[in-house]
């Protein structure tokens, strides 16, 4: 038999779990045609010997809603083996949309994804209203790999409410109109719909993102579209204090799992750093939820997180933070300079919330831009408080505005060795990545190669046989995407090619490579020979083919 691309000598991973083989991969048209040791001649052989072969990974939370518009290839995802990725995730997102509603959506993404504004405006095309146009232009543009699109709550809600969306639940025929946009979307291959709790999530104009307005009689009804139509998940962004699970939050779960009879993903499930422990009891409270397809999602990587006041989303949580967003610089300055909102962030601190835990141990300044300053930069915050001889709050304020709110400071809790029980149990899913959003923060995108290169070939927690079901035949089944993840004839022939002993990452580096030469950070991946999506090589070497097989992935 002739094929397109014969894959020979290969470590078969194949993603069931099984034990790694040694044999051939030949593709034809898109798909795994035959494993073995093969005969027959290709358009294209690789030869493999020594390396391992194993299906595309599949990360099911990343927020490239907008980077489709200008980088087909969804860097840094791609450059990981990463050959299918689910954007929607957090209740976020840019469509539907009418032409005088842009701003607005766009805003939702600034403030709950950390996007720059002038980024947004330059590379979003907007060729799209409904959600069903938005999936075929990502098509039509082209994509370097697959993506599939879970249909964020947000935009629904100010498809039909407008500026109310944020303000106010809906009223039963504008829920009727919500639902009936939804449907349209499943039906045209939407993957499911995503929605938020979190205090953070604010919106347009600071107010809280519009899903988080939905009531439960809301909620319930988008669910039965999915129940109705017999396919769907739901994403829901909704642990307000990471690694517990309230009662109320367990009741919402509950809620979707009952109405819409089908699989339900929460985030996030993480080790807390007050009590490193909590998540087992959070485990052991959900397993009925976990049981009907309730399933939490975790991270396998701890992110050093850097961030300026400017847009200081790591504060979004607390309170007294929300009068900062959205303002001028010197608005910004007279605000964080008064002493009643000094004493309310100190109080507030006492508090542990998402992102900083009120822990200055964990906190240091990383860049430092006005050079009469930069003797501060390395210091931890607790260290700039000793030498200026003030308390951790103010030694951290006066600071950034003495740097004119310039200055990018570094959080970096150590939670990560608690992680190896999450990753291996399998009442969890692997993600959260957040691959597309805070771009400026961290970069999440190379979670597949580090849990190869970390947890399997240094830690040992696991076989590399169960890591790489971990990331690709578990989200697949999650999502319905039959035909994914895993090594089969038959299957899509998307397959990430790499070598054990070096696979991983490198970085983070500063690139200015956002439209209009937005900074973002991006990590580099290492080992990772090829990419092959739908039987074409888009990777070779750390090098794009210049090809786009990429497709918009719908329910098998």
């Amino acid at each position: 038999m002739d094929y397109d691309l014969i894959i020979r000598k290969a470590t078969i991973v194949d993603g069931t779990g099984a034990p790694g083989f040694k044999g051939d991969i030949g593709v034809a048209g898109g798909r795994i045609a035959a494993l073995g040791n093969l005969g027959g001649k290709a358009r294209e052989e690789i030869d493999a010997a020594g390396l391992i072969a194993a299906p595309g990974f599949i990360d099911p939370h990343t927020h490239y809603d907008a980077q489709i518009c200008w980088d087909p290839l969804l860097t840094c995802s791609s450059e990981h083996g990463v050959t299918s990725v689910v954007i929607g995730n957090c209740g976020v997102g840019i469509a539907p949309c009418r032409a005088q509603a842009h701003e607005m959506v766009t805003r939702d993404l600034v403030t709950v994804e950390g996007i720059p504004f002038d980024v947004l405006t330059r590379g979003i095309t907007w060729d799209w209203e409904s959600f069903p146009q938005y999936m075929q232009a990502a098509q039509n543009r082209g994509l370097g790999i697959n993506v599939g699109f879970l249909v964020p709550l947000t935009p629904l809600r100010h498809y039909v409410l407008g500026e109310e969306s944020s303000q106010r639940a809906a009223r039963p025929d504008e829920r009727e109109r919500i639902a009936g946009l939804l449907r349209e979307a499943i039906g045209a291959g939407a993957l499911g719909f995503s929605t938020t709790v979190f205090r953070q999530h604010l919106g347009y104009k600071g107010r809280p993102l519009a899903c988080r307005l939905a009531d439960r009689d809301e909620l319930a009804a988008y669910a039965n579209v999915l129940k109705h139509s017999g396919r769907g998940v739901v994403e829901i962004a909704l642990t307000q204090d990471l690694g517990l699970l309230s009662d109320q939050e367990y009741e919402l779960v509950d809620l979707l799992l009952e109405h819409s009879g089908r699989p339900v993903t929460w985030t996030a499930l993480l080790p807390r750093i007050t009590d490193l422990t909590a998540h087992e009891a959070t485990l052991k409270k959900a397993e009925p939820l976990i049981r009907r397809g309730g399933i939490p999602q975790i991270v396998s990587k701890g992110n050093k997180i850097l961030f300026a006041l400017r847009d200081p989303f790591v504060f979004a949580p607390r309170a007294e933070w929300k009068q900062v967003f959205h303002q001028p610089l010197e608005k910004q300055i007279e605000i964080l300079s008064d002493p009643a909102f000094r004493a309310a962030f100190a109080q507030g601190l006492e508090k542990p919330e998402v992102f900083f835990s009120g822990n200055w141990k964990a906190m240091s300044v990383a860049e430092v831009s006005d050079p009469a300053l930069r003797h501060f930069e390395g210091k931890g915050i607790l260290q700039v408080a000793g030498e200026t001889g003030k308390a951790p709050v103010d030694a951290f304020l006066d600071l950034a505005i003495a740097d004119k709110l310039q200055t990018r400071f570094c959080i970096f809790e150590d939670f990560e060795r608690y992680l190896s029980g999450l990753l291996a149990d399998d009442r969890t899913l692997v993600g959260l990545g957040d691959g597309g959003a805070h771009v400026d923060m961290f970069c999440g995108a190379a979670y597949c190669t580090y849990m190869v290169g970390h947890w399997v070939r240094e830690e040992k927690l696991f076989s590399l046989e169960r890591a790489v079901k971990r990331m690709t035949s578990e989200p697949a089944d999650f999502f319905g995407l039959g035909d994914r993840g895993r090594l089969a004839p038959g299957m899509a022939a998307d397959i990430a090619i790499f070598d054990y002993d070096t696979v991983g990452e490198k970085g983070p580096r500063t690139a200015f490579d956002l439209p209009g030469g937005g900074m973002r950070l991006t990590v580099a991946a290492t080992g990772v020979h090829y990419t092959v999506v739908n039987g074409q090589v888009l990777y070779d070497h750390g090098q794009p083919r210049g090809v786009l097989p990429g497709r918009v992935l719908r329910p098998t």
